[in-house]
């Protein structure tokens, strides 16, 4: 080939290049001619107002279950029935009704004041700190001033004899807020002895599911302080133990539900709590939560492991989105939701977080489009695509074309 035709074929060449890259260029599909869409493709799902729990999981054991004596440590008039002897009963379920009006009244108007001489006690600590501290601050800047000549010996003597003062004040005082604060918190534990297996009606719960062996209540009579009302045999039942912080036991109540997964046998039950121990355990400074499992719950063995959720901390008719739709940079918590197919940056402040699950308190309102999948690609006003299907092709965007190169993207 002389020189003149390898010219030649070499501009042939470049024509055709160049009309194939003007044919990509137009955006268009090649099966379809349709134009390719553009933005960054996202799913969303409809903001909307919903329940939330917050779930509070700990771990703790299988035990066998004994049979449970159910005692009202007061005496009291029964004024109604629901069961007899040789009934099957749940946990949590009413066996009877008793007339404890004025003992209720009296546990709530007990705790109402121990927590109001709680709420005493840090409040006078405070202000005791607060000026004890000021008059630190006195002594101190007083032996500086002393030390260049600008303050007296006896000013310092009098600076330290009223903070001596007020430390004495401050740990007299304080003390006997203490007394009385213990000495209602003993008020309250011994009305919860009383009400122990009663629930706020006045009605008498089963701890326990299985067979009513004995039953004492009658209808108009009296039950006694030294008789049980009911015994329950629960031999074949399993019960699960756990122990919880003493800022998870506040929130629990006898007769609560909870979540049980026990992995060795894949089994997952709704059991009831039973019982809550008024003390911490001396070591470890948990309290003991007793939950009883359903009748029906089979191939437990005693010390097997189980995880307990406690559902607490309930908000209704509040925003709830999926929590991986919420996003985090250093203290600010932000979505994106789309408007006019265009990402929109928002800042949100998120309040309970539940099973995949968390509660917006402010920024989002019901109604708005919030990108759930694909919003780790976004940046404030970006164009995007709304797709449905396989989160996958979402979540990895193609990068944007090159000038005179098709996408290949439908």
């Amino acid at each position: 080939m002389n020189k003149k035709h390898f010219l030649a074929a070499l501009l042939a060449a470049c024509l055709t290049l160049g009309l194939t890259a003007c044919g990509g260029s137009g955006g268009e599909d090649e099966e379809t001619g349709d134009a390719a869409p553009a933005g960054v493709a996202v799913q969303v799902e409809q903001v909307s107002a919903d329940t939330i729990f917050a779930e509070n999981t700990v771990s703790g054991q299988i035990a066998a279950d004994d049979e449970a004596t159910v005692m009202v440590a007061v005496n009291a008039k029964c004024t109604a029935t629901y069961v007899e002897a040789g009934d099957i009963v749940r946990a949590g379920q009413a066996l009877c009704t008793l007339e404890l009006d004025s003992t209720l009244s009296s546990y709530n108007a007990a705790n109402i004041t121990y927590q109001s001489a709680v709420q005493s006690y840090n409040d006078q600590a405070a202000i005791f700190e607060k000026q004890i501290a000021l008059q630190e601050k006195n002594v101190r800047d007083l032996k500086e001033l002393y030390e260049i000549g600008a303050a007296s010996q006896i000013e310092i003597d009098q600076a330290e004899l009223q903070l001596q003062s007020s430390q004495a004040t401050r740990n007299s005082t304080l003390a006997q807020l203490e007394a009385g604060m213990q000495s209602y918190k003993s008020n309250v534990e011994q009305l919860e002895t009383v009400l122990e297996n009663v629930d706020a009606k006045g009605n008498v719960v089963a701890p326990s599911s299985g067979t009513l062996v004995s039953f004492n209540a009658v209808e108009g009579g009296f039950v006694s302080s030294s008789m049980p009302v009911a015994v329950i045999d629960g031999v074949d039942q399993m019960k699960v133990m756990v122990q919880v912080s003493e800022a998870l036991v506040p929130k629990l109540r006898a007769g609560d539900t909870a979540d049980v997964a026990v992995s060795a046998v894949g089994g997952s039950y709704e059991s009831v709590i039973r019982s809550i121990e008024k003390a911490a355990n001396m070591q470890t400074k948990l309290y003991t939560v007793t939950l009883s499992l359903p009748a029906e719950a089979e191939g437990l063995l005693a010390g097997m492991f189980a995880d307990v959720t406690f559902h607490t901390d309930t908000s209704e008719n509040t925003i709830v989105v999926p929590t991986e739709a919420v996003l985090t940079s250093g203290d600010v918590q932000y979505v994106f939701v789309v408007e006019d197919n265009t990402a929109k940056y928002v800042q949100v402040t998120v309040g309970l977080t539940g099973n995949g699950v968390t509660e917006i308190t402010s920024g989002l309102q019901a109604g708005q489009q919030l990108v759930t999948v694909g919003q780790a690609y976004l940046s404030d006003g970006d164009p995007v695509r709304i797709v449905s299907g396989d989160a996958e092709s979402v979540k990895t965007p193609e990068p944007a074309p090159a000038d005179g190169e098709d996408s290949g993207e439908a």
